[in-house]
C-alpha cells in the first residue's frame, strides 16, 4: 500500500484529502452516474440542457445530488457518490474542462493548477533527448 494511504475502520482504504471511490460510493451514486453516462449522447445533453429537473428526475437522483447540480458543486456531486470520470460529462455541458475539475477539486484557482502540474510535468525537450522514445 502506498505510504500516503492507510486503512480506516472496516479494513477500507483511506487517502488524505481524497474522497476514495469505493463499492459504497458507486451505489450511492449511481443515478448521478448514469444520468452523466447518458451525456455520451447527443440528444441527451440536448435533453438536460433544455430541462434539468426533469432530467435528474428521469434518473431518480438523491436531493443532495441535484442540489449539487443546480449549484454546479463538483465537490457535492462527488460526496454524493459521483464519480469524477463520469462527471467530466457533465463538466462539458456545464462548458468546464478536466483541469477546472481538478482545480476544484484540489481548492486551487485554475491558473494554480495548471502551473502545479507543469511543474511536474515532463517536456518534449526531455522526452526527445531518451533514445528509447520515438520522436
Amino acid at each position: 500500500m502506498p505510504p500516503f494511504s492507510r486503512l480506516v475502520a472496516e479494513g477500507k482504504r483511506a487517502i488524505p484529502g481524497t474522497l476514495v471511490f469505493d463499492g459504497n460510493a458507486a451505489q450511492s451514486g449511481y443515478a448521478i452516474n448514469a444520468m452523466c453516462y447518458s451525456f455520451n449522447d447527443e440528444a441527451n445533453r440536448k435533453a438536460f440542457a433544455a430541462d434539468e429537473e426533469a432530467y435528474m428526475e428521469r434518473f431518480g437522483l438523491s436531493e443532495d445530488q441535484r442540489q449539487a447540480v443546480r449549484d454546479r458543486d463538483v465537490l457535492g456531486m462527488l460526496a454524493a457518490g459521483g464519480n469524477v470520470y463520469y462527471l467530466a460529462k457533465l463538466a462539458g455541458i456545464l462548458g468546464l474542462n478536466v483541469q477546472d475539475l481538478g482545480a476544484l477539486q484540489t481548492g486551487m484557482s485554475l491558473e494554480d493548477f495548471k502551473a502545479n502540474l507543469m511543474s511536474h510535468s515532463v517536456t518534449e525537450t526531455h522526452v526527445a533527448d531518451d533514445p528509447r522514445r520515438a520522436a
